[in-house]
């Protein structure tokens, strides 16, 4: 797998495709302009960001007890396949 930054373009995309929505539907304009404008949503993503490019590059191998206590902190346990 290549490591692969995403672009605001891809989460955006990502954010309302989840949802449901098109990209230019007033829903995700909204979400958009929050995110933009936002600094606690700033600093959420960029600490989600830095964390698995931190994982990625030590290729750290976490107990599957801290690996779910992380997700839980990150409020990413819907994120898991």
């Amino acid at each position: 797998m290549k490591n692969e930054k995403s672009n605001c373009k891809d989460v955006m995309r990502h954010i309302c495709e989840s949802l449901g929505e098109d990209l230019n539907s007033e829903r995700c304009v909204a979400i958009k302009h929050h995110l933009d404008d936002c600094p606690n949503c700033k600093n959420y993503f960029k600490t989600v960001e830095l964390t698995i490019d931190y994982y990625k590059k030590y290729e750290v191998k976490l107990p599957e007890s801290a690996h779910n206590k992380l997700m839980s902190f990150l409020d990413l346990n819907d994120c898991e396949e």
